[in-house]
């Protein structure tokens, strides 16, 4: 081919690899518009992107899962989502590329990644069976044969009007001498309308599957819903004390004593925030020393004593002055009655199970000392936070909550059975990634204000933040500018040794860079140590400082 015939030609290529590029993409469209209505019939969780999604986060290491957190905060899960979405995006154009000279190639691909969805699906921990795979396999078996029909246009030659098959056009068509025409296409290179009449039929298709999947899985849990709707927590047998007028000091910038529940940080492996409608619910107490396996019902614990009580929960994942660290008021079931009453004895008193092994609907599991929940503190099955049923994103219909200990090892969501075993027998989810097995949270201290790098005015400055070591309680904290003495700061009045307590020190500043450092220290006597570490295995230590610079 002469150097005036290869410019054409390479034009021809360059906007066939284009439009098989964008086949792609609408094949994958179309795959994932019509997994996401068939998730609209089976479940949500079934559907390839949350599948792939959550077998991702499974086989994450730990390392990463720590870095997402600390980088992405509870936005982690909507940015993997993004990123699987991304990656196939991708995937999808490298197929429809390959598609536009090879078809059948193309469309095994797309069906080798409808198999993928499919065994992720049904290899979750949730996975209620086959029907889980259905989403991917009926998405792949859309996508496949719609990315083969797009390509197909692009290898087709369209047979030339008033002309014999292959015999050249004439000039009237609008082809050069060369037998290519005005806009660089070869003479029979593809089927250009009929590209975009099945393209743009393809896409209103899908937009349509894809809207009204999202709208029936957006719609999804009614019953759910409903039930909680429903729910009146009774007034608790053992109500918590009042807190105290002093333990709010109510300083601007600092962390109010009570977190809201749409404050509330959330930490969790779900992709989808299970509902759970609490009429069908259940929970089942059995294994190694349990006498009397038992199931309960929603309104059988709805009916027992309930005791409330202001209990702070930290998630092992918050970094030194980080914000996975919240203060609630809970309702629920002494969970330590209820394990007693099916015959458990704690390993201090004879009994053999040492772990207490929570499961959630999702498939979690958590391991929690069984010494720490029956040893007179308010472990509880919380049903209600902050005077409501829980919300569905931090656990309805009942939750676990358990004071001192890290939410990994103690605050399972969604629970929905309990299982009586040891630490030799059995190591649950993040045990099994690295993390340590029993995990008592840290004496830390947090700096709310002066934020970071703000620039107060010289003066009195009024510094301020909250301090916590739960079941342990707060003794003192201190604050430290630059390299000076430790100075005592102004503690607020104490609700319990299970609850944060807010701190204050009126640091008379001058003008220039400063760094503030506070550090706490508990009832046992021990000072928080300056000694930094990483979240993992069992939780971050050190001291937290902040810089300003006063004007």
């Amino acid at each position: 081919m002469s150097d005036e015939e290869r410019g054409p030609a390479e034009r021809q290529g360059l906007l066939r690899a284009a439009l098989g590029a964008l086949s792609g993409l609408l094949a994958g469209f179309g795959a994932l518009a019509i997994a996401e209505l068939t998730a609209a019939a089976v479940r949500p969780q079934s559907s390839p992107v949350v599948a792939v999604g959550g077998a991702a986060i499974d086989r994450t290491p730990a390392a990463v899962k720590d870095w997402a957190i600390r980088h992405f905060g509870t936005s982690d899960k909507l940015v993997l989502q993004w990123g699987i979405v991304a990656v196939l995006a991708s995937l999808a154009v490298a197929l429809g590329v390959l598609a536009a000279r090879f078809g059948r190639v193309g469309a095994a691909g797309v069906l080798l990644f409808g198999v993928v969805g499919a065994v992720a699906a049904t290899g979750r921990p949730d996975s209620t069976g086959p029907a889980d795979a259905l989403p991917s396999v009926l998405g792949a078996a859309a996508g496949a044969p719609l990315l083969y029909v797009l390509t197909a246009r692009l290898r087709a030659a369209p047979r030339e009007r008033g002309t014999a098959a292959g015999h050249p056009a004439a000039p009237a068509d609008g082809l050069d001498h060369r037998g290519f025409d005005r806009r660089g296409l070869a003479q029979r290179g593809f089927d250009r309308r009929g590209f975009v009449r099945t393209a743009t039929a393809a896409a209103a298709a899908s937009t349509a599957a894809g809207v009204a999947g999202r709208a029936l899985n957006g719609s999804s849990g009614k019953d759910a819903v409903a039930s909680r709707a429903r729910v009146t927590l009774p007034g608790p047998a053992s109500p918590a004390r009042p807190v105290p007028a002093r333990a709010g000091l109510r300083i601007a910038g600092s962390s109010p004593f009570i977190t809201g529940n749409a404050d509330f940080y959330r930490v969790d492996t779900a992709l989808v925030v299970p509902k759970v409608d609490a009429t069908a619910w259940r929970l089942r107490i059995h294994g190694e020393g349990v006498r009397r396996p038992v199931v309960h019902t929603f309104d059988d614990l709805l009916r027992r004593e309930l005791i409330e009580r202001d209990i702070t929960l930290t998630c092992v994942s918050n970094e030194v002055g980080g914000p996975y660290v919240g203060n609630a008021r809970w309702i629920g079931v002494r969970l330590g009655d209820l394990l007693a009453e099916s015959g458990v004895r704690p390993p201090s008193k004879g009994g053999p199970a040492d772990q207490l092994v929570a499961r959630s609907v999702d498939g979690m599991t958590l391991g929690t000392p069984v010494e720490a929940v029956m040893d007179g503190r308010d472990a509880m099955l919380a049903l209600g936070m902050n005077g409501e049923p829980l919300p569905f994103a931090h656990g309805f219909p009942v939750r676990m909550v358990v004071p001192g200990l890290y939410g990994y090892v103690s605050a399972c969501k969604w629970i929905e059975d309990i299982e009586l075993t040891t630490f030799d027998a059995y190591d649950p989810y993040w045990v099994e990634r690295g993390w340590a097995r029993e995990a008592p949270v840290k004496t830390q201290s947090r700096i709310d204000t002066p934020k970071p790098f703000a620039r107060p005015r010289a003066g009195t400055v009024m510094v301020a933040g909250v301090a916590w070591a739960q079941h342990r309680g707060i003794d003192r904290v201190e604050v430290r500018v630059d390299d000076g003495p430790w100075q005592e700061a102004r503690l607020a009045a104490e609700d319990s040794h299970d609850t944060w307590r807010q701190w204050s020190f009126p640091w008379q500043a001058t003008r220039g860079g400063h760094t503030l450092t506070v550090r706490a220290t508990d009832r046992t006597g021990r000072p928080q140590t300056d000694l930094r570490t990483r979240t993992i295995p069992d939780g971050a230590s050190g001291r937290h400082s902040v810089v300003v610079t006063v004007d």
